[in-house]
């Protein structure tokens, strides 16, 4: 039987560290919504305004809210028919990673594209701090 006063359990929870893997998912389901639906806004609101984006081990960072949406906010004019998927999250302290998939259509071309891979995620507060993307793309059903 737990003898702790109320109070004092009250104090250790809010002192607990945050549901990160809680926090993650919320915050990729809006992120991929976002995404999805061409939502600029919506995928921006998981970012803090100094994070930092980096779309593959070999792009340069792209660090804070203005260059992060300067790559995103084109990305509706070139995709439709989007569709994305992740899967669990794992989490080691305030890092964040999930698997993800997605799926659009080239709006140019009008060739189908898939990408799988792998997200990972620092937080700061409620909010994405540094978000590293590792994937590989499939383009008219060979590798791109």
């Amino acid at each position: 039987m737990d003898t702790t006063p109320i109070s004092e359990a009250a104090a250790s929870a809010a002192s607990a560290p945050p549901d990160i893997r809680a926090l993650g998912r919320v915050l990729i389901d809006a992120f991929g919504k976002g995404w999805a639906k061409g939502d600029v806004p919506l995928l921006m609101s998981v970012f803090t305004d100094d994070a930092v984006f980096i779309e593959t081990p070999f792009s340069a960072p792209r660090t804070g809210r203005d260059a992060i949406l300067q790559y995103w906010r084109d990305v509706p004019v070139h995709q439709a028919e989007l569709t994305f998927s992740s899967g669990e999250i794992f989490v080691v302290g305030p890092w964040f990673s999930v698997e993800y998939k997605v799926t659009f259509r080239r709006r140019r071309t009008g060739e189908w594209v898939e990408a799988r891979g792998a997200m990972f995620c620092e937080t700061a507060g409620d909010k994405i701090s540094e978000l590293r993307m590792y994937w590989h793309r499939w383009a008219g059903g060979r590798e791109a």
